[in-house]
């Protein structure tokens, strides 16, 4: 018995997750990472790499949120709380 066929036979059927799934997800993924979604289409992308770069995506994205939050937060602190700008600012960030 292969070990994929083990994996799937040890979890609830609820759970399960078909190659069929896994292939459209994967695709989704290749569409939305801009790292491979620029690649010719003739390139082949395993999926491994997909989730690789995936990863990659979303650790860029997490530096740079973490980036423009210290810069906001150095920004509001240059600006009286009271003021106009502040409270464009303020009414922004909660929306």
């Amino acid at each position: 018995m292969s070990s994929r066929r083990s994996r799937q036979q040890s979890s609830s059927s609820s759970a399960r997750i078909s190659d069929d799934q896994i292939i459209e997800l994967v695709s989704k993924l290749r569409q939305l990472v801009p790292e491979i979604r620029d690649r010719r289409r003739s390139d082949k992308v395993s999926a491994s790499k997909v989730l690789q770069e995936t990863c990659n995506y979303i650790r860029s994205l997490n530096r740079q949120v973490d980036d423009l939050s210290q810069r906001l937060s150095q920004l509001l602190a240059t600006i009286d709380a009271d003021s106009a700008e502040a409270a464009i600012i303020r009414s922004l960030i909660n929306n």
